[in-house]
């Protein structure tokens, strides 16, 4: 009882800020500017249809989506596939741009709806 009459005794009134600041209208412009519009966060097989899906988290969002890549890695070996799952490892760049392709398409979808 004794700490929280402290607190109110000692309380100046003043607004407390974030610790490192706040963003003005115009930062925050800048901010949203200079944003992804999402980020990938992994990728996996499913279970159910045996085909590749990516985990993408959207921007400024606690919202995550998990996008189908359907037949894009059909042109990559299993082995690559695998080890780029499972490792994390580069596919080709034609996969990649693929890939990016559809996410983007899903999100933009996704956004629009």
């Amino acid at each position: 009882m004794w700490e929280a009459e402290q607190r109110t005794m000692h309380n100046l009134g003043e607004r407390s800020y974030p610790l490192r600041g706040q963003f003005s209208a115009i930062s925050k412009d800048i901010f949203a500017s200079n944003q992804p519009l999402y980020y990938l966060q992994g990728q996996s097989i499913s279970g159910l249809t045996l085909t590749p899906f990516v985990k993408v988290r959207i921007a400024s969002s606690y919202i995550r989506l998990y996008i189908d890549l359907g037949e894009a890695l059909r042109q990559v070996s299993k082995s690559r596939r695998r080890k780029a799952i499972r490792y994390g490892k580069p596919l080709p760049r034609e996969a990649e741009a693929i890939i990016r392709g559809k996410v983007y398409e899903a999100v933009k979808d996704y956004l629009t709806h």
